[in-house]
């Protein structure tokens, strides 16, 4: 992998969303040379000039000047769309990191062909959040060659902790596992408060109970006093992108022959959550939804 005089390789980083912005500042703070893009020339230029990285609206021309590509985009359908146009203009053995939350089996797809180019690829799905994305906290999950992983620890390390889990793939299939066990936390948690509250519990007194007994979990801790009990609903993480994460842990479950009711129960609820909800809410919103099912039974 080709390095500048500094000894380090330089970053391409496309996909500047919640978690992307304070990934990509973190890359920035620690010295690496970094360009950015997003979709949004506007938010390439702002970003670029809050980190003082180099900002680039040209995919090509970020590809060319890049021996480390950064991907966190929205699908595994984006992520596909745009390394496939930035592979040829890649330097010979560059490294793609897809940080998104992807389709594994397409992850192995697009492994195959940037692999026949020279080019490696790890998935490195994320999880933690905004808040722990600015602080460099995040646990990141990977998943490819040992010896690729070892030629971007350094990076990974800028943005949180690595847990190298497996072969390509393995990361975007336990990112989505996490986040389908992390969705029946939060909606365990929604409905045990509004039964909570229709018995005459206080919604806060419900949450301070299950915090200090056995339904103590990453929802009751802090998502429902935080963004559903003080009606904020901004935790950061949108009610779409869940729904899209539920449904690829149920692919993969069908895909390998297992059958998951529980899972392919709650990635119905969620999709139909994240449908009514609409475009833009917040992941904490499904408590809306739970309430209005909750409220049609009663």
């Amino acid at each position: 992998m080709a390095s500048n005089a500094a000894s380090r390789p330089r970053v391409g980083f496309v996909g500047l969303g919640n978690m992307g912005r304070p990934m990509a500042a973190r890359i920035a703070a620690a010295g690496f040379p970094l360009t950015v893009m997003d979709a949004d020339p506007a938010v390439t230029a702002t970003v670029a000039e809050e980190c003082g990285g180099s900002a680039q609206t040209d995919l090509s021309a970020l590809a060319a000047h890049s021996d480390i590509l950064v991907t966190m985009l929205p699908t595994g359908a984006i992520v596909d769309k745009v390394v496939s146009a930035a592979a040829p203009m890649l330097p010979p053995g560059a490294v793609v990191i897809d940080m998104s939350s992807s389709e594994p089996q397409g992850t192995v797809a697009l492994g195959r062909s940037l692999s026949a180019r020279g080019i490696e690829l790890l998935d490195a799905p994320v999880s933690g959040g905004v808040h722990r994305a600015a602080d460099g906290t995040l646990a990141i999950i990977v998943g490819g060659a040992a010896d690729t992983v070892a030629q971007v620890v350094g990076l990974l390390k800028t943005m949180g902790s690595t847990m190298h889990i497996g072969a390509l793939g393995s990361g975007h299939a336990m990112k989505a596992l996490n986040n389908y066990v992390s969705a029946v936390g939060l909606t365990a948690a929604c409905e045990a408060v509004i039964v909570a509250e229709r018995f005459g519990i206080e919604p806060q007194t419900a949450v301070d109970v299950l915090n200090q007994s056995t339904g103590r979990n990453v929802a009751t801790e802090t998502k429902i006093s935080q963004f559903v009990l003080s009606g904020s609903f901004a935790a950061g993480f949108g009610a779409a992108l869940m729904a899209k994460d539920l449904r690829t842990a149920c692919a993969l479950g069908r895909n390998l022959g297992v059958g998951a009711p529980l899972l392919e129960t709650s990635a119905r609820i969620w999709t139909e959550g994240a449908e009514q909800l609409g475009r833009g809410a917040d992941h904490t919103a499904i408590y809306r939804y739970i309430e209005n099912l909750a409220q049609a039974r009663g």
